[in-house]
């Protein structure tokens, strides 16, 4: 059986930066080929692309996930029916909330013990992991929670109300969830497996980190007996041409989206979107960490995008023998380009997988030799143009009398 899956292999060139560190503050890397790489963790970058989303799609398609979250639906709660607001809110939330996730909702012992020490009110009940619940969840569980409001724990035993919050806990999922997946430590059976796969990024050539040795003078310091700095650190950071991979498995992300769909659109519009917002979003973001000191807002240079029918496929290895910079030029860019041209089509051509269709976003003259890989186009147009693909697809693979897929 066909499948429809999206590779998307991006080589993105990033100045002096620290853009994800480990516990001791310094850029992560990762032993590759022999050598140290420069990495940037798949979380990272999954953070980065959800952030992303925020203004790409419509705050309906998205979820939140927080320990916080029966004061969300508390909320929700509220703006549904006025009347029950404050504490009756909250334990309509927390009843409904365990109903449907099995989650005990209760306020934090450390957190509880820290404010009867300071004299200060309870604070609100959280869950004890973070929860991740789409927008259109937690509204259908603010209804479900007023119309048992009456007798919240009575109504919820019940069977059917018991499934019904189950059951909305379980369907009607936002983008990002269908995208990344969700897991309920205690409902496993309303877990959702991811639709996007995300590699750590590497680069593409070997990296020493390096330290920034800073000072900053106090401004009310106007004695020359005082002068000197009124702080001084250090801050580590490297510099990479990195090599970063996704893909996305467009047959789940139909199947995670589910019953989350507007009536109004035609059934394959909200897959279209989330691969639309999947692919602008991870192309296009970077991720936040030491933004400030470093200034790295960088776009990459190369985006290659495979609508794939078997398996998805990184191209990694085209770096494992890492990119040794040219004396005339000392760049990586162009050997990265180089290496890559040569690993994807050896490889394509001895797995017979050349019939996939392929585009290919770039800039500058070192990236000339992507040109060979697929279509050339611009950021629109290859949004429209995947977007447009993967519509065909769902449509062929649909139940026959149907137009659209189910």
């Amino acid at each position: 059986m066909s499948r429809t899956i999206i590779d998307v292999h991006v080589l993105q060139t990033v100045p002096p930066s620290n853009l994800n560190r480990d516990d001791t503050g310094t850029p992560k890397t990762a032993v590759y080929g022999g050598v140290r790489r420069a990495r940037v963790s798949s979380q990272a970058w999954k953070r980065a692309t959800r952030r992303a989303f925020q203004d790409l799609l419509d705050p309906d398609e998205l979820g939140v996930r927080t320990r916080r979250v029966a004061e969300l639906l508390a909320e929700r709660i509220t703006a549904v029916e006025a009347s029950l607001d404050g504490a009756a809110a909250m334990t309509l939330a927390a009843e409904t909330l365990y109903a449907a996730t099995g989650s005990k909702i209760e306020v934090p012992r450390r957190k509880a013990e820290s404010a009867k020490k300071k004299g200060e009110p309870e604070p609100p009940p959280e869950s004890s992991y973070l929860m991740f619940l789409s927008a259109r969840q937690i509204d259908g569980l603010a209804h479900l929670a007023v119309e048992g409001a009456a007798d919240i724990k009575a109504y919820l035993k019940a069977k059917e109300n018991k499934n019904k919050a189950r059951g909305i806990a379980d369907t009607r999922h936002s983008v990002d969830i269908a995208l990344f997946g969700r897991m309920v430590a205690d409902s496993a059976d309303i877990n959702v497996d991811a639709a996007a796969q995300v590699a750590h990024a590497i680069s593409v050539h070997q990296v020493e980190n390096e330290s920034d040795y800073f000072t900053a003078v106090d401004d009310q310091n106007e004695k020359e007996e005082e002068s000197g700095a009124g702080m001084i650190g250090t801050v580590d950071f490297n510099s990479a041409t990195l090599y970063r991979y996704a893909a996305l498995d467009v047959d789940r992300l139909r199947d995670n989206l589910g019953v989350g769909r507007r009536p109004e659109q035609p059934l394959d519009e909200p897959v279209r979107r989330a691969v639309r917002a999947f692919l602008h979003g991870f192309v296009a973001s970077m991720p936040t960490g030491k933004i400030n000191t470093f200034g790295n807002h960088t776009l990459p240079e190369a985006v290659i995008v495979t609508l794939r029918s078997a398996r998805p496929i990184s191209f990694v290895s085209a770096f494992e023998e890492p990119v040794l910079a040219p004396l005339d030029s000392g760049g990586h860019l162009r050997g990265a380009c180089t290496q890559l041209l040569a690993h994807v089509s050896d490889i394509e051509k001895a797995y017979e997988v050349t019939d996939d269709p392929s585009w290919v976003l770039r800039a500058g003259t070192a990236t000339e030799p992507l040109a060979a890989l697929g279509t050339t186009v611009t950021i629109g147009g290859l949004l429209d143009e995947v977007s447009d693909a993967v519509g065909e697809r769902l449509v062929a693979q649909a139940p026959e009398g149907q137009d659209r897929p189910a």
